[in-house]
C-alpha cells in the first residue's frame, strides 16, 4: 500500500487535533477542568488537562478518513479489526478522560483497561506469535491470547502515561517511536514479513499525527495537558500497532530473510527497544516503589525526567534529552532494516555516548553539583 495515502491519514489526525486542541482549552476553562499547580508537578499556572479528547477526535477523523479512502480497502473490508481498534482505545480513553475528572482509583482504571483489552480479543486484534529472543517463538494458543493481549495493553498504557511528566515530553516520545514504527511496519511490508491487510501502520501513523497536532499546544510553556485521557489512549494506539505488527510477522519467513541477527530479536522486541525512555522509566518505578514498600500507583517525582531536572537540566532540555534518546534507540532499530546490515551501527553508538556525556557532564550540570 502506497506510503502516501498513510501520510494523507495521518496529517488529517495532526491538522484535526492541531484546531481543536484550543477548543478543548477554552472548554476546560470554562468549566474548571484544570490542573493546579503543587508540589508533586513542575508547571506553576492551572492547565487545561483534557488535551487528550483533541487526540481522540483526531483519531476518529483520520479513522474516517481512511474508511473513505479505495486505497485503504484491504484494511477495512470484511474486517472486524478497525471497529475493534475504535471501541477498545475508546473505552481506555475514557476510562483516563473519567480518572482525570473524578480522579478514579487505580482497581478501577486497570479493570477499564482490561476490558477494552478484551474487546481487542473479541474483535480478533491480536498477535499470532510471541518470540523469546534466544528462546524460541511461540504461536499463541487460544488459552494465551486474551493474558498476552491485556498484559500489553496495560504495559503499554501505563508506560505512557508514567512518561507523561513534562511539558511536550509524551507527546514528542510518542511522536517518534509511533513515526519510527510505522517505517518498520513499511519495511517489513514490503519485504513482505507482514501483509498489506495489517491495521498496525495506520494506527502506527494516526498516533504519530495525533501527537505532532498537539506538541505546539503542549511543549513548554504547556497551554494544555493531554491527561490521563490522552495518555493512556496513545498508549493503546501503540499497543494495537506493535501487537498486530510484531505479534503476526512470519517467524519462518524472517529467518529467511536478510539481516538474520537482527529479526532474531524480531518481532516483540523492537516496539520494547523503540520505547525504550518509557518502558525502563516504568521497570524504574516499579522496582522504586516495590523497595520502598508503595503501592504501584503511588505518585513521586524520581522519574527519568524528574532526575534529569535534579541534574540541573531545565523543562525544554530534559525533554529534548529524552526525545533525542528515543530518536536514537529508533535509529538502532531503523538502520539494519533499511540498510541490511546488522552490526555497522557504531556511528550510532558515538551519538549515543555523546549524548550521554551531555546529559551528564553539560555545563549547567555541573554548576549545579558545585553548589
Amino acid at each position: 500500500m502506497e506510503t502516501s495515502g498513510y501520510l494523507a491519514v495521518g496529517a488529517v489526525a495532526a491538522v484535526v487535533t492541531f484546531l481543536l486542541t484550543p477548543i478543548v482549552a477554552w472548554f476546560a476553562r470554562r468549566f474548571g477542568l484544570v490542573v493546579e499547580p503543587d508540589e508533586r508537578r513542575v508547571h506553576t499556572d492551572p492547565t487545561p488537562m483534557i488535551g487528550g479528547l483533541a487526540m481522540f477526535i483526531g483519531f476518529l477523523a483520520a479513522m474516517g478518513v481512511a474508511v473513505s479512502l479505495d486505497r485503504f480497502d484491504p484494511l477495512f473490508t470484511g474486517n472486524s479489526e478497525p471497529l475493534g481498534v475504535v471501541i477498545a482505545c475508546g473505552i481506555v480513553f475514557f476510562v483516563g478522560f473519567i480518572d482525570d475528572i473524578f480522579e478514579l482509583s487505580a482497581p478501577a482504571k486497570v479493570t477499564g483497561i482490561v476490558v477494552a483489552g478484551l474487546v481487542l480479543v473479541a474483535f480478533g486484534v491480536t498477535m499470532f506469535y510471541f518470540r523469546v529472543p534466544f528462546l524460541d517463538v511461540f504461536v499463541l494458543s487460544d488459552d494465551w491470547i486474551p493474558l498476552i493481549t491485556v498484559l500489553w495493553l496495560l504495559g503499554m498504557t501505563q508506560a505512557v502515561n508514567l512518561i507523561d511528566g513534562l511539558d511536550g515530553l509524551a507527546a514528542g516520545i510518542v511522536a517518534i517511536a509511533a513515526g519510527s514504527f510505522f517505517l518498520y511496519s513499511q519495511r517489513l511490508t514490503e519485504m513482505q514479513l507482514i501483509t498489506t491487510a495489517n491495521l498496525g501502520p495506520l494506527i502506527a501513523v494516526i498516533a504519530a499525527g495525533v501527537c505532532i497536532g498537539f506538541l505546539p499546544h503542549n511543549f513548554n510553556p504547556a497551554r494544555i495537558f493531554m491527561g490521563d485521557g490522552g495518555a493512556l489512549f496513545l498508549g493503546s494506539l501503540l499497543a494495537v500497532s506493535t501487537s498486530v505488527v510484531g505479534g503476526r510477522a512470519d517467524p519462518s519467513t524472517q529467518q529467511q530473510s536478510t539481516g538474520q541477527t537482527f529479526f532474531f530479536f524480531a518481532p516483540l522486541f523492537i516496539p520494547l527497544f523503540i520505547l525504550g525512555v518509557p518502558i525502563l522509566d516504568t521497570a524504574f518505578a516499579i522496582l522504586r516503589r516495590a523497595t520502598r514498600r508503595q503501592g504501584l500507583a503511588t505518585a513521586d517525582k524520581g522519574h527519568l525526567h524528574h532526575r534529569l531536572m535534579n541534574l540541573g537540566h531545565g523543562q525544554r532540555r530534559s525533554v529534548l534529552i529524552l526525545w533525542l534518546w528515543t530518536a536514537l534507540l529508533s535509529g538502532f532499530v531503523l538502520y539494519p532494516v533499511y540498510t541490511n546490515s546488522g552490526g555497522a551501527v557504531a556511528p550510532l553508538a558515538v551519538i549515543a555516548l555523546g549524548l550521554l556525556l551531555y546529559t551528564v557532564l553539560h555545563p549547567q550540570v555541573r554548576r549545579t553539583r558545585d553548589t
